[in-house]
């Protein structure tokens, strides 16, 4: 910053400049004929005679009456004549005063006392400040060369002072008077000269926007003026080939014919009513006017919906149950609840309450569960069963409301929304439509499209949808929605609110088989260029490939791996190296795909087991792909080289952080009567590891899990193998209820593990447990946590495997 000073006290004749302001550096010539500015040269020439040097005077701003507080001290180069013949007088500016108190001087001018500022500034400059001037002479030579006052450019280039540099910025035409007075007070020439670069770089973008919108002007004007012209020459040709041809007018000819097919279509009253209106604004627009162009659009629109168009639903219900069960295995939830729709339509119809207060009797339901069960196909299973019509509207992605309740119709491009176009291209009021993916549905700041859903789902309202294009209600109460997500809690709850929920948690390892044979090996021996009778798999290839080469709760990778084996066996055809027919059988897998990837941990060698060590336990989780089986590893820090306290890593929650805390607490306060050695809890620190590090994971059902883990750590006892377990544990050590059991079981069931722990008020959900999964489980449901540690740590006489050390 410039280091500012009074340098001395100058006593000074006052010239007002009314409107104008005159900065250090400027030499400004100015009319005598204003009586205040010839009392105040003439005062300045009389004190400099007794004086040595040029007049000198005292240049102070004055706004409506008001004098600024800063002036600037000018001397009166010479006196003389204007250019217009007026007497006038050269004067340049020299350095800034700050005003004082007034005084008395000679002649009638007023006198005032001030004090002249110097500024300093660090040398050399400070690199912050030599680009700063540099950007300040690059966008005045911008500015000058836009003027074509390329004379000036050099002189601006060849200014080095900083302080000289901000006052340049004076003589610039576009300030303000204030603008300018703002720069004269400015005493600090840093602060003088980035406030001048900001008003310049202000100043040329301002320019550049006016220039852009007057040539955008311009050129909308020319480009109207070629289109009027063109146009009237179109019209005056089609006028001649009119008269030529002995034809009307095509207007005319247009909207009669818009007319006659809005009259002859079956519309609904409100509808045509609306239609109409905009016939007769067709008719009353001109060729010119883009209005046309909407409106002819909208119109087609309109004309182009079913209004009344209806397909009738296959009430045969044994027949659509058989198509259900023939397209997909398992799903019995689904089947059951579209089995009853139907069943409750046919009986609707039959006693005439096909409509009950104008709605009819659609139906919404919401199909969540883990990628690859079969949510999207299942959607045009349902159709195929109901004997309509399918569309389907993926909506991953999707973050417009406007794709949804649609754009309004004055937009370029304007459209209606995805559920009005699902109608238009079904060709009937009443299809199936799967919104496939609605738990992707993201907002911005254009709209939240699942807040635009609300009325579409809702079956109290959407037999009077309101699409922004159309304008006009829209009947969508006999559509059958379906809806597919992932993760129930990604979607908005006031939406999860308005459907019907059917969980899809995946599949047995019996149903994996029979997709497999039915339908995913068909399906890829006719895109392997293979038949049936070329190429066999045994049921016991295919259950080997759904139990240890995938694991998961759908069949997507089930299917990518039968793809990858049936096009090896082509190709080695091809090469010659096998001959067909070709059964594949278990033993074959491994040199065709390769090593499974999935060996149950009973399968493996016990010295190999995860839980082949006192302090892993086997705990079931629900991922966004399904139920999973996660370990839990617990273990004790030398007391020697690390504190008491938890550890905790794995990227875990808040929830799961504090259920490990409660375990750990348990065990302290229950250490005596559990004959642990709780005294080690005390003195060692406690580090639990969750494997999988880089996989968020959070949730209070790994209670039970982490203080078995525990326990088997301090007793010295195995966890069992073949046990897994699920429940949140309190601090008392009752086990308390979780979710996801269903889930949970097939991820068991899939794992090869046979013992199941869960909690006891989680018995009702076992109902939901497909009969082939609970025959191969043996499963336990609890109360406390001494019942869970009775059950999954083994005798105490069993110690762990020796694992062999190499020498």
């Amino acid at each position: 910053m410039a280091d500012e000073s009074t340098a001395f006290t100058l006593v000074l004749p006052v010239l007002p400049l009314d409107g104008e302001v005159v900065l250090p550096g400027m030499v400004v010539p100015l009319d005598l004929s204003d009586a205040e500015v010839r009392a105040a040269v003439e005062a300045a020439q009389a004190a400099a005679r007794s004086e040595s040097g040029k007049p000198k005077v005292l240049l102070v701003p004055r706004i409506d009456g008001t004098y600024a507080r800063t002036g600037v001290l000018g001397t009166v180069e010479q006196v003389g004549r204007l250019a217009d013949g007026d007497p006038g007088a050269l004067i340049r500016g020299r350095d800034r005063v700050r005003i004082g108190a007034g005084t008395t001087g000679p002649g009638a001018a007023l006198w005032v006392e001030g004090a002249q500022v110097e500024e300093t500034l660090p040398d050399p400059l400070p690199g912050q400040v030599t680009e700063l001037v540099k950007e300040y002479k690059a966008l005045a030579s911008t500015w000058l060369k836009k003027r074509g006052a390329w004379q000036v450019v050099d002189r601006v280039q060849a200014i080095d002072g900083v302080s000289a540099l901000a006052d340049n910025s004076g003589y610039s035409p576009f300030l303000t008077a204030e603008q300018k007075i703002q720069l004269l007070e400015t005493t600090d020439p840093v602060a003088r000269l980035k406030l001048a670069v900001r008003q310049l770089r202000d100043h040329l973008a301002e320019q550049d926007v006016a220039e852009t919108i007057a040539k955008d002007v311009q050129e909308g004007v020319d480009k109207q003026q070629r289109e009027f012209l063109l146009r009237r020459q179109l019209e005056a040709v089609r006028k001649e080939l009119r008269q030529l041809n002995g034809d009307g007018d095509d207007s005319a000819e247009e909207s009669d014919d818009y007319r006659a097919r809005v009259e002859s279509a079956d519309l609904p009253e409100k509808v045509r009513e609306a239609a109409l209106k905009e016939v007769d604004k067709l008719e009353r627009s001109s060729d010119q006017s883009p209005e046309g162009s909407w409106i002819r659009t909208w119109l087609d629109t309109v004309l182009e919906l079913p209004w009344n168009e209806r397909t009738e639903d296959a009430y045969d219900i044994q027949g659509a149950k058989e198509i259900l069960d023939a397209e997909h295995a398992g799903l019995d939830d689904v089947k059951e609840r579209i089995t009853e729709y139907l069943a409750v339509r046919k009986r609707r119809g039959e006693r005439g309450l096909g409509v009950i207060g104008g709605r009819r009797g659609g139906a919404v339901l919401a199909l969540v569960g883990p990628p690859g069960v079969g949510k999207t196909s299942l959607g045009e299973s349902v159709a195929h069963a109901m004997g309509r019509k399918f569309v389907r509207v993926a909506l991953g992605g999707v973050r417009d409301e406007a794709e949804i309740r649609g754009h309004r119709r004055t937009y370029v491009g304007a459209l209606p929304g995805r559920v009005v176009r699902a109608v238009k291209e079904a060709g009937s009021m009443n299809p199936v439509v799967l919104l496939d993916e609605i738990d992707k549905v993201g907002s911005d700041f254009r709209g939240d499209p699942a807040a635009a859903l609300l009325e579409v789902l809702d079956p109290a309202q959407n037999h009077t949808f309101r699409d922004h294009y159309l304008e006009v209600e829209l009947d969508l109460s006999d559509v059958v929605f379906l809806a597919t997500a992932n993760v129930l809690e990604a979607i908005p709850e006031a939406l999860a609110d308005r459907m019907e929920i059917v969980r899809l948690d995946g599949y047995t390892e019996d149903e994996k088989v029979v997709i497999a044979r039915d339908h995913l090996l068909p399906r890829q021996l006719e895109r392997a260029g293979l038949t049936g009778e070329e190429v066999v798999l045994d049921e016991g290839a295919l259950r080997r490939l759904a139990g240890e080469y995938t694991r998961e709760a759908g069949v997507r990778t089930l299917e990518r791996t039968i793809a990858r084996l049936l096009r090896k066996v082509a190709a080695q055809h091809e090469l010659g190296e096998r001959e067909l027919p070709f059964t594949v059988r278990e033993e074959d897998l491994r040199g065709l795909v390769g090593r499974p990837h999935h060996v149950p941990e009973s399968a493996q060698d016990p010295a190999e087991r995860r839980t082949a060590v006192p302090g892993v336990a086997t705990g079931l989780a629900v991922t966004g792909a399904g139920g999973d089986v996660l370990f839990v590893e617990a273990s004790l820090a030398d007391p020697e080289t690390g504190g008491a306290g938890l550890t905790l890593t794995g990227q875990l929650g808040d929830v799961m952080k504090e259920s490990a805390q409660i375990a750990l607490s348990f065990l302290r306060g229950h250490g005596a009567e559990l004959e642990l050695p709780v005294a080690d809890l005390k003195d060692r620190g406690v580090h639990i590891h969750f494997p999988a590090g880089a996989v968020p994971k959070d949730g209070p059902s790994a209670g039970i899990t982490m203080t078995t883990a525990l326990a088997s750590l301090l007793s010295g006892r195995l966890v069992r193998t073949d046990v897994a377990m699920t429940g949140e544990v309190s601090l008392t050590g009752r086990v308390l209820p979780i979710g996801g059991v269903k889930q949970k079981l097939l991820a068991a069931h899939r794992a090869g593990v046979t013992t199941v722990i869960i909690p006891k008020r989680n018995e009702a959900d076992l109902d939901d447990v497909p009969a082939e999964v609970l025959e191969k489980l043996d499963v336990h449901a609890v109360t406390d946590v001494r019942q869970v540690l009775e059950l999954a740590l083994a005798p105490a006489g069993a110690a762990a495997p020796e694992v062999p050390v190499a020498a």
